[in-house]
């Protein structure tokens, strides 16, 4: 007992150094004395909604240090504006920021902030329209974009059924190496999205190393989950796996449409939905590959379709509630790494049936997993 309590006093003698030296900085200072150029202040309009004579704004202070809102212009006229709960705001912290404004449907506006220290953060608003509210309504429409977007499209895509069937083991391994395309552009086009998302995060919350962190751990506990006894995947299991990680990334086109209407960008947002249907309809595709030889219950194609295109109706939601855009980048992190692992998944079922007339690595393969790429690539050009 005696050398446990001394092995553990060896494991913790360096943190109490650590937390000594820390404690003499903290203290004592560095010793250096020297005063920065200029301040360095991080002002970030996280959330800007329009209401009938008002722009109300959601602040964000990711600077190093607190931050003081001295003053507020609207189209470079000096604005009363009324910051809640403090005109300082925290390292990290957020406040309200109220502006009173008889704004005009239809016109560009830009606002500005000055800090007590001289610095000016700005945020343009290229046409003004109210905010949507969130009722039972507006949630109702939303659901439905979601359903067009994500559903529907998924659900005729798994119409091709029949069709496969009827294709031979060549033709299977053909498929499922479209597949694997299919599945490689979802990957890159998700993983740039969720960087770029990232990048609109607070900069001290170090979001971009975060998404790839999530990521990876994603794939990894995917990977380790998706181990069984012998190490095979059955062919249904596997349409599940496709259906999950493409729902994963239908929930990033959800979040992208709400997020649109939100802003009171309707004519992007009604873009976006004629674009993500096109773009999905491939994908059902892609999740009744695995399923060339068997016969699964219809119930099943119900369950994939509501899987892989469920997603969206969530997203929309999401999205229409305007989230922080490190929420986003979270969210559409986890979709990569889901996306990666199944990637693995299909790898190593075609691997597993290879026989001396099916090779893995066959010229056949790597022109349905060019293919894959190159319909996501066609489809995508439409958004």
């Amino acid at each position: 007992m005696q050398n446990r309590g001394l092995w553990i006093a060896l494991g913790l003698l360096p943190l109490i150094l650590l937390a000594g030296l820390i404690g003499v900085f903290v203290v004592k200072g560095t010793g250096i004395e020297a005063e920065p150029a200029a301040p360095v202040e991080v002002v970030e309009f996280q959330k800007v909604v329009l209401t009938p004579g008002s722009f109300d704004i959601t602040l964000r202070n990711s600077g190093p240090g607190e931050v003081t809102v001295a003053q507020v212009m609207v189209d470079d006229a000096v604005w009363n504006g009324t910051v809640t709960p403090s005109q300082t705001i925290p390292r990290l912290g957020t406040a309200q920021l109220q502006i009173p404004y008889p704004w005009v449907e239809g016109d560009p506006y830009e606002i500005k902030l000055i800090t007590s220290n001289g610095l000016i953060f700005t945020h343009e608003i290229p046409v003004a329209t109210a905010t949507p509210e969130m009722n039972g309504e507006t949630l109702w429409s939303y659901g439905l974009v979601g359903l067009y977007v994500g559903v529907v499209p998924v659900a005729l895509g798994l119409l091709w059924f029949p069709f496969v069937r009827r294709l031979g083991k060549q033709g299977m391994h053909f498929l499922l190496a479209i597949t694997i395309g299919l599945l490689i552009w979802l990957l890159v086009d998700t993983t740039l999205e969720a960087w770029e998302e990232a990048a609109e995060a607070p900069v001290g919350l170090f979001a971009q190393p975060l998404v790839v962190l999530i990521a990876f751990g994603t794939f990894l506990l995917l990977q380790r989950l998706g181990e069984s006894g012998d190490n095979k995947a059955s062919g249904l299991r596997l349409s599940f796996l496709i259906a999950l990680s493409i729902g994963l990334h239908n929930l990033g086109e959800g979040l992208a449409i709400g997020s649109s209407f939100a802003a009171g960008e309707a004519a992007l947002g009604t873009f976006l939905i004629i674009g993500f249907t096109l773009h999905n309809i491939t994908e059902g595709l892609g999740i009744i590959a695995p399923l060339a030889n068997q016969r699964p219950p219809f119930r099943y194609f119900v369950l994939l379709a509501l899987l892989a295109g469920g997603p969206a109706i969530l997203g929309t939601w999401i999205g229409g509630a305007a989230v922080s855009p490190l929420f986003i980048a979270i969210c559409l992190a986890i979709g990569a790494g889901a996306i990666l692992q199944v990637i693995v998944a299909v790898s190593q079922f075609m691997r597993k049936e290879v026989t001396s007339t099916v090779n893995w690595l066959s010229w056949s393969n790597l022109s349905g997993v060019g293919l894959g790429i190159a319909i996501m690539y066609i489809t995508k050009v439409f958004i």
